[in-house]
Protein backbone atom coordinates (compact mmCIF):
# COMPACT_ATOMS: atom_id res chain seq x y z
CA UNK A 1 0.00 0.00 0.00
CA UNK A 2 1.66 3.49 -0.89
CA UNK A 3 1.17 6.37 1.58
CA UNK A 4 0.87 10.15 0.14
CA UNK A 5 1.17 13.21 2.16
CA UNK A 6 -1.79 15.70 0.29
CA UNK A 7 -2.39 19.15 0.88
CA UNK A 8 -5.12 21.41 -1.01
CA UNK A 9 -4.19 24.28 -2.81
CA UNK A 10 -7.45 25.07 -3.85
CA UNK A 11 -10.71 23.10 -4.26
CA UNK A 12 -10.04 22.09 -7.65
CA UNK A 13 -5.84 21.62 -7.33
CA UNK A 14 -4.36 19.20 -4.56
CA UNK A 15 -0.44 18.90 -4.53
CA UNK A 16 0.60 15.51 -3.61
CA UNK A 17 3.56 14.01 -2.14
CA UNK A 18 4.64 10.09 -2.00
CA UNK A 19 5.70 9.30 1.64
CA UNK A 20 7.81 6.60 2.56
CA UNK A 21 7.02 6.86 6.80
CA UNK A 22 5.91 9.35 9.18
CA UNK A 23 8.68 9.86 11.65
CA UNK A 24 6.72 11.92 14.06
CA UNK A 25 2.64 13.06 15.00
CA UNK A 26 2.22 15.21 17.87
CA UNK A 27 -0.75 18.04 18.87
CA UNK A 28 0.33 20.62 21.13
CA UNK A 29 -1.72 23.50 22.66
CA UNK A 30 -1.96 25.47 19.19
CA UNK A 31 -1.46 22.97 16.40
CA UNK A 32 -1.15 19.71 14.76
CA UNK A 33 2.55 18.51 14.20
CA UNK A 34 3.61 15.96 11.54
CA UNK A 35 7.07 15.05 9.94
CA UNK A 36 7.13 12.77 7.26
CA UNK A 37 9.96 10.85 4.86
CA UNK A 38 9.80 11.01 1.53
CA UNK A 39 11.62 9.63 -1.53
CA UNK A 40 11.74 12.67 -3.02
CA UNK A 41 11.51 15.81 -0.97
CA UNK A 42 13.30 14.27 2.45
CA UNK A 43 12.28 14.85 5.49
CA UNK A 44 9.19 17.48 5.46
CA UNK A 45 6.82 18.96 7.99
CA UNK A 46 3.59 19.85 8.06
CA UNK A 47 1.34 22.09 10.54
CA UNK A 48 -2.38 21.21 10.39
CA UNK A 49 -1.45 19.64 7.21
CA UNK A 50 0.24 22.68 5.48
CA UNK A 51 3.57 22.34 4.07
CA UNK A 52 6.18 24.61 6.12
CA UNK A 53 9.71 22.78 4.38
CA UNK A 54 11.22 20.38 3.04
CA UNK A 55 14.87 19.26 3.29
CA UNK A 56 14.73 19.61 -0.67
CA UNK A 57 13.74 22.54 -1.21
CA UNK A 58 13.78 24.77 2.44
CA UNK A 59 17.92 26.57 1.34
CA UNK A 60 15.25 28.25 -1.07
CA UNK A 61 12.85 29.92 1.12
CA UNK A 62 15.70 30.37 4.22
CA UNK A 63 18.45 31.85 1.85
CA UNK A 64 15.88 34.71 0.64
CA UNK A 65 14.13 35.27 3.59
CA UNK A 66 17.51 35.78 5.16
CA UNK A 67 20.39 36.85 2.55
CA UNK A 68 18.00 39.66 0.70
CA UNK A 69 18.06 41.65 3.91
CA UNK A 70 21.59 41.28 5.18
CA UNK A 71 22.86 42.55 1.37
CA UNK A 72 21.11 45.72 2.30
CA UNK A 73 22.13 45.30 5.87
CA UNK A 74 25.03 44.27 6.33
CA UNK A 75 25.77 45.84 10.01
CA UNK A 76 22.71 44.41 11.34
CA UNK A 77 23.99 43.14 15.08
CA UNK A 78 20.54 42.41 16.54
CA UNK A 79 17.97 40.81 14.98
CA UNK A 80 14.25 39.23 15.54
CA UNK A 81 12.81 36.33 14.21
CA UNK A 82 9.34 35.67 14.56
CA UNK A 83 8.10 31.96 13.87
CA UNK A 84 10.52 30.10 12.10
CA UNK A 85 10.65 27.18 14.72
CA UNK A 86 12.21 25.23 12.66
CA UNK A 87 15.49 26.91 12.82
CA UNK A 88 16.26 27.62 8.78
CA UNK A 89 15.84 31.74 9.51
CA UNK A 90 18.28 31.65 12.19
CA UNK A 91 20.46 29.07 10.61
CA UNK A 92 21.35 30.96 8.08
CA UNK A 93 21.95 34.47 10.32
CA UNK A 94 24.62 32.81 12.00
CA UNK A 95 26.97 32.66 9.11
CA UNK A 96 27.08 36.55 9.70
CA UNK A 97 30.51 37.00 11.93
CA UNK A 98 28.94 40.58 12.76
CA UNK A 99 25.38 39.24 14.40
CA UNK A 100 25.82 39.23 17.49
CA UNK A 101 22.22 38.64 18.65
CA UNK A 102 19.17 36.49 17.56
CA UNK A 103 16.13 36.73 19.36
CA UNK A 104 13.38 34.10 18.14
CA UNK A 105 10.22 34.42 18.86
CA UNK A 106 7.98 30.83 18.48
CA UNK A 107 4.81 30.37 19.90
CA UNK A 108 5.02 26.97 20.01
CA UNK A 109 7.39 25.19 21.93
CA UNK A 110 6.71 21.46 20.52
CA UNK A 111 7.65 22.91 16.69
CA UNK A 112 11.26 23.68 18.15
CA UNK A 113 11.69 20.20 20.11
CA UNK A 114 10.30 17.89 17.17
CA UNK A 115 12.52 19.70 14.50
CA UNK A 116 15.51 19.57 16.50
CA UNK A 117 14.80 15.85 16.95
CA UNK A 118 13.63 15.21 13.50
CA UNK A 119 15.00 18.19 11.05
CA UNK A 120 18.56 18.79 11.98
CA UNK A 121 19.40 19.99 8.71
CA UNK A 122 17.21 23.37 9.69
CA UNK A 123 17.37 23.23 13.52
CA UNK A 124 21.32 23.20 13.35
CA UNK A 125 22.08 26.13 14.81
CA UNK A 126 19.63 26.63 17.64
CA UNK A 127 21.85 25.99 20.49
CA UNK A 128 24.54 28.71 18.56
CA UNK A 129 25.01 30.83 21.71
CA UNK A 130 23.77 34.23 19.64
CA UNK A 131 20.52 32.47 19.90
CA UNK A 132 17.60 32.80 22.74
CA UNK A 133 14.43 31.53 22.36
CA UNK A 134 11.63 33.07 23.70
CA UNK A 135 8.20 30.73 23.64
CA UNK A 136 5.56 33.53 23.49
CA UNK A 137 3.28 34.81 21.35
CA UNK A 138 5.31 37.36 18.78
CA UNK A 139 2.28 39.65 18.45
CA UNK A 140 2.31 40.15 22.12
CA UNK A 141 6.45 39.92 22.06
CA UNK A 142 6.70 43.36 20.23
CA UNK A 143 4.16 45.54 21.62
CA UNK A 144 6.03 47.43 23.85
CA UNK A 145 9.41 47.18 22.34
CA UNK A 146 11.28 50.28 21.09
CA UNK A 147 14.34 50.97 18.80
CA UNK A 148 15.66 47.64 19.44
CA UNK A 149 16.57 45.90 16.47
CA UNK A 150 18.19 46.36 13.05
CA UNK A 151 16.06 43.48 11.27
CA UNK A 152 12.66 41.57 11.99
CA UNK A 153 11.88 38.20 9.99
CA UNK A 154 9.02 36.82 10.02
CA UNK A 155 9.01 33.56 9.39
CA UNK A 156 5.48 32.78 10.21
CA UNK A 157 2.23 30.52 9.31
CA UNK A 158 -0.45 31.12 6.91
CA UNK A 159 -2.82 33.90 7.97
CA UNK A 160 -4.78 31.57 10.20
CA UNK A 161 -4.99 30.02 13.29
CA UNK A 162 -1.93 31.12 15.70
CA UNK A 163 -0.04 32.69 12.56
CA UNK A 164 -3.37 34.86 11.87
CA UNK A 165 -2.01 37.88 14.27
CA UNK A 166 1.05 38.62 12.37
CA UNK A 167 -0.45 40.08 9.28
CA UNK A 168 -2.30 42.66 11.46
CA UNK A 169 -1.93 46.18 10.84
CA UNK A 170 -1.13 46.72 15.00
CA UNK A 171 1.65 43.98 14.20
CA UNK A 172 3.10 45.58 11.69
CA UNK A 173 3.05 49.09 13.23
CA UNK A 174 4.46 47.43 16.36
CA UNK A 175 7.33 45.94 14.14
CA UNK A 176 8.01 49.78 12.96
CA UNK A 177 8.30 50.86 16.33
CA UNK A 178 10.37 47.53 17.29
CA UNK A 179 12.96 48.22 14.75
CA UNK A 180 15.90 51.14 15.01
CA UNK A 181 16.00 54.26 12.53
CA UNK A 182 17.43 52.18 9.52
CA UNK A 183 15.35 48.95 10.57
CA UNK A 184 14.17 46.23 8.06
CA UNK A 185 11.16 44.34 8.21
CA UNK A 186 11.11 41.25 5.97
CA UNK A 187 7.95 39.14 5.67
CA UNK A 188 6.58 35.88 3.70
CA UNK A 189 3.79 37.02 2.04
CA UNK A 190 2.25 34.08 0.81
CA UNK A 191 1.44 33.26 -3.18
CA UNK A 192 0.20 35.44 -5.94
CA UNK A 193 -1.21 32.90 -8.11
CA UNK A 194 -4.69 31.45 -6.72
CA UNK A 195 -7.13 34.05 -5.62
CA UNK A 196 -7.68 33.44 -1.99
CA UNK A 197 -3.56 33.34 -1.30
CA UNK A 198 -3.43 36.22 -3.75
CA UNK A 199 -6.22 37.90 -1.19
CA UNK A 200 -4.09 37.40 1.64
CA UNK A 201 -1.03 38.77 0.09
CA UNK A 202 -2.57 41.80 -1.17
CA UNK A 203 -4.27 42.20 2.64
CA UNK A 204 -0.42 42.34 3.89
CA UNK A 205 0.73 44.38 1.74
CA UNK A 206 -2.01 47.24 2.19
CA UNK A 207 -1.39 46.93 5.75
CA UNK A 208 2.54 47.31 5.63
CA UNK A 209 2.62 49.86 3.39
CA UNK A 210 0.35 51.60 6.09
CA UNK A 211 3.60 51.78 8.12
CA UNK A 212 6.33 51.72 6.18
CA UNK A 213 8.30 54.79 4.12
CA UNK A 214 9.78 52.08 1.87
CA UNK A 215 7.55 48.82 0.62
CA UNK A 216 8.83 46.14 -1.91
CA UNK A 217 7.67 42.46 -2.33
CA UNK A 218 10.31 40.09 -4.22
CA UNK A 219 9.81 36.60 -4.97
CA UNK A 220 11.30 33.08 -4.72
CA UNK A 221 10.56 29.49 -6.87
CA UNK A 222 9.71 27.62 -4.22
CA UNK A 223 8.29 24.08 -5.75
CA UNK A 224 6.49 22.48 -2.47
CA UNK A 225 4.67 25.98 -1.92
CA UNK A 226 1.38 26.46 -3.36
CA UNK A 227 1.64 27.48 -7.08
CA UNK A 228 6.07 27.27 -6.42
CA UNK A 229 5.49 31.27 -7.04
CA UNK A 230 6.00 32.91 -3.62
CA UNK A 231 6.47 36.15 -2.34
CA UNK A 232 8.29 37.95 0.52
CA UNK A 233 7.40 41.66 1.33
CA UNK A 234 10.80 43.97 2.04
CA UNK A 235 9.76 47.15 4.75
CA UNK A 236 12.27 49.95 5.48
CA UNK A 237 12.11 53.05 7.34
CA UNK A 238 15.57 54.18 5.08
CA UNK A 239 17.24 51.26 2.59
CA UNK A 240 15.81 50.61 -0.38
CA UNK A 241 16.23 46.79 -1.63
CA UNK A 242 17.58 47.33 -5.10
CA UNK A 243 19.45 50.68 -4.61
CA UNK A 244 20.78 50.20 -1.35
CA UNK A 245 22.14 46.67 -1.96
CA UNK A 246 25.59 46.65 -0.84
CA UNK A 247 26.74 43.47 -2.96
CA UNK A 248 30.27 44.25 -2.98
CA UNK A 249 30.38 44.09 0.74
CA UNK A 250 28.10 41.15 0.57
CA UNK A 251 30.16 38.67 -1.93
CA UNK A 252 33.37 39.80 0.93
CA UNK A 253 31.73 37.63 3.07
CA UNK A 254 32.08 34.40 0.85
CA UNK A 255 28.72 33.12 2.21
CA UNK A 256 28.08 29.74 -0.15
CA UNK A 257 24.40 29.68 -0.69
CA UNK A 258 22.67 27.89 -3.35
CA UNK A 259 19.91 29.98 -4.11
CA UNK A 260 20.40 33.23 -3.14
CA UNK A 261 23.51 35.60 -4.81
CA UNK A 262 23.34 39.36 -5.71
CA UNK A 263 22.26 39.45 -8.95
CA UNK A 264 19.77 37.39 -8.89
CA UNK A 265 18.41 39.89 -5.51
CA UNK A 266 18.04 42.59 -7.50
CA UNK A 267 15.90 40.36 -10.81
CA UNK A 268 13.89 38.96 -7.49
CA UNK A 269 12.73 42.85 -7.50
CA UNK A 270 11.47 42.83 -10.95
CA UNK A 271 7.94 40.98 -10.49
CA UNK A 272 5.84 39.97 -13.09
CA UNK A 273 3.16 41.88 -14.78
CA UNK A 274 -0.31 40.57 -13.32
CA UNK A 275 1.76 40.43 -9.64
CA UNK A 276 2.61 44.36 -10.04
CA UNK A 277 -0.99 44.69 -10.81
CA UNK A 278 -2.74 43.05 -7.56
CA UNK A 279 0.35 44.96 -5.46
CA UNK A 280 -0.83 48.28 -7.26
CA UNK A 281 -4.49 47.57 -6.78
CA UNK A 282 -3.96 48.22 -3.01
CA UNK A 283 -0.99 50.73 -2.43
CA UNK A 284 -3.81 53.88 -3.48
CA UNK A 285 -5.31 52.89 -0.26
CA UNK A 286 -1.98 54.23 2.06
CA UNK A 287 -3.20 57.75 0.30
CA UNK A 288 -6.56 58.18 0.61
CA UNK A 289 -6.19 57.30 4.75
Amino acid sequence: MELWFTEKHTENVHFSIKVDRQLYSGQSEFQRIDIFESPEFGRFLTLDGFMMLTEKDEFVYHEMIAHVPMAVHPHAKHVLVIGGGDGGAVRELTRYPGVERIDLVEIDREVVKACKTYLPQTACRLDDPRVHIYYEDGLRYVRDIRSEYDLILVDSTDPFGPGEGLFTKEFYGNCYKALREDGILVNQQESPFYRNDAVAMQRAHQRIVQSFPISRVYQAHIPTYSSGHWLFGFASKKYRPVEDLNAEEWNRLGLATRYYNTKLHIGAFSLPTYVNGLLEKVEPLKEEE
